[in-house]
């Protein structure tokens, strides 16, 4: 009897779900675990992963055929070359963090528009920071560019549109249009947009393409009271440029929740720029992320015990 591997700790899977599993999929033997050495011992009869496995141990499974990760991004495969060409297909949680990530932008952006880092530093000095002092903005009006109109970047800009902000849009298929964009455009017209907006928000995976896709140059180009947010992949700012640009008063602000490196290293630049709110890659986070991602997969398991196309299927090379 194959294996499904459910690699998920048992206290994150939403009650009832392992019970329903084996009910949907009497044909498999289902083991949830993440433990490296109880999956070392399956890897020859796994024919399908649902979770967070060790991903050094998926090489080692021979009959591995389809595998669901519960993240959206697959960059991860950058460091496990060897798994682009494996014969199983990838698919990803693509369209469960959209509400969750669309609010955690806006929560970066008003706190910047309203300048809540300053008023909760000078809450711990015990200083008043008044009236005169503030030099709040709106983003009433304010032209959002979102860069990578998928499940997230399309969720932004319906609150964006909201909230009253002419809303452009980036995507590599301008012809698809996305409910609360004003405007969609192509990758090759990043550069001009960059110079007219006052908020841009960042949701693209790092791939070659879209690595220091804000680079120095870019960053250098933006208008000097428009901020940004990056929730979408570390590399795909140049963080040191970033810093300089925020410290040196050419940038206004800016809230990332994702970096080239993770956990953020002590002597990053980045701790101690002012006007920078930093998140530890959490803008997904959700009590009921367990919820939708396991709809998503049992969606898929449905398909896949039929022989249908499966949802949010990777292309292992493009890495999305």
């Amino acid at each position: 009897m194959p294996t499904l591997l459910l690699a998920v700790e048992p206290e994150r899977l939403p009650a009832g779900v392992e019970a329903r599993v084996r009910s949907e999929a009497p044909e498999y033997d289902v083991v949830v675990t993440r433990d490296r050495q109880e999956i070392g011992r399956l890897t020859d009869d796994i024919e399908i992963v649902i979770g967070f496995p060790p991903r050094e141990l998926l090489p080692a499974m021979p009959g591995l055929r389809w595998y669901q990760q519960w993240a959206a991004g697959a960059d991860w495969l950058r460091r496990h070359p060897e798994l682009v060409d494996a014969p199983f297909t990838l698919t990803s949680a693509v369209g469960i963090h959209a509400v969750q990530i669309g609010e955690h932008v806006f929560a970066c952006l008003l706190a910047l528009a309203r300048e809540l880092p300053g008023a909760v530093l000078a809450q711990r000095q015990r200083r008043w920071r008044g009236f005169n002092e503030a030099r709040p903005f709106e983003l009433f009006d304010k032209r959002l560019l979102v860069v990578g109109v998928g499940a997230i970047g399309g969720r932004v800009a319906e609150l964006g549109a909201a909230f009253g902000m002419q809303v452009v849009g980036l995507r590599r298929n301008p012809e698809r249009s996305a409910p609360g964009v004003s405007r969609m455009v192509g990758p090759e017209a990043l550069d001009g947009e960059l110079r007219q907006a006052d908020a841009v928000v960042l949701t693209v995976p790092l791939t070659d393409e879209t690595r220091d896709l804000l680079s120095a140059e870019r960053i250098a180009a933006m208008k000097s009271d428009a901020v940004l947010v990056n929730i979408g992949r570390g590399g795909t700012v140049n963080e040191a440029a970033l810093a300089a640009a925020l410290a040196d008063g050419r940038l206004r602000g800016a809230a990332l929740d994702v970096f080239e490196s993770e956990p953020l290293p002590p002597g990053s630049p980045l701790w101690g720029v002012p006007n920078l709110l930093l998140t530890g890659h959490y803008a997904g986070a959700t009590p009921r992320y367990g919820e939708r991602a396991m709809e998503l997969a049992l969606e898929n398991l449905a398909r896949y015990r039929a022989g249908e196309p499966l949802r949010n299927v990777v292309d292992k090379r493009l890495g999305y």
